[in-house]
């Protein structure tokens, strides 16, 4: 090296003050063992908490702002290691359901399974969750007392199973909009509608001149 063009800092007693607040210091040594030990509290208290507060809390804590994807792993992981993973969850269902008609006598569940197929190949052995329908007894019961009304609507799933939520509503004699019906279903397909309104009409809605809106 030569020493006419060049210059050396042999020690720096301040503080490390150049590095941009955009570039990840993510440390070789913050592993994914001690980000999960840091960050299991809060994703206990709030599962759906955002990645970059996640980050952010990290960082205080640590002083190094550890990259998106490796937060998003261990926050994934640690999600299912606390609630379970999405296929088991899924496959809990119908002890959900079991659960809720145990709990609840009156409540109306009804649900349809469709076989599993892995690509095109039929999966031996194997259902899944078509649809379900579930209505509490005390929406069921209030209902008689409810304006001859109901409007249904629906809304998409955005989690790893898509598919669509269809509510109905009625309204009491204050005007308050009160849930009286849910189903979850593949998609907003004829089927799918034809599968809601048949239940809701046979459980929930069964008395004559009730009004239907939809969009």
């Amino acid at each position: 090296m030569c020493k006419k063009y060049c210059w050396e800092i042999r020690r720096y007693n301040g503080s490390h003050t150049c590095t941009r607040a955009t570039i990840s210091q993510d440390h070789s040594k913050l592993g994914s063992n001690t980000i999960a030990e840091e960050i299991k509290p809060l994703v206990e208290v709030d599962p759906s908490i955002k990645v970059k507060s996640v980050i952010a809390e990290v960082q205080s804590k640590f002083n190094y702002t550890v990259s998106y994807r490796k937060t998003w792993l261990v926050k994934q992981e640690e999600v299912e290691s606390i609630f379970g993973g999405w296929e088991a969850s899924y496959e809990a269902l119908p002890i959900w359901f079991e659960a809720m008609c145990h709990k609840e006598p009156s409540t109306i569940v009804h649900f349809e399974i469709m076989p599993a197929y892995q690509g095109d190949d039929l999966v031996p052995n194997n259902c899944v969750l078509h649809r379900v329908f579930w209505s509490y007894y005390p929406c069921i019961r209030a209902f008689r007392h409810y304006k001859p009304i109901v409007q249904v609507d629906k809304t998409h799933l955005c989690g790893k199973y898509k598919g669509c939520l269809l509510v109905a509503v009625s309204q009491d004699g204050n005007n308050n909009m009160v849930l009286i019906a849910f189903a979850i279903v593949e998609g907003e397909t004829s089927e799918a509608w034809h599968f809601f309104l048949s239940n809701l009409r046979q459980h929930v809605v069964t008395r004559d001149g009730a009004g239907l809106i939809t969009d």
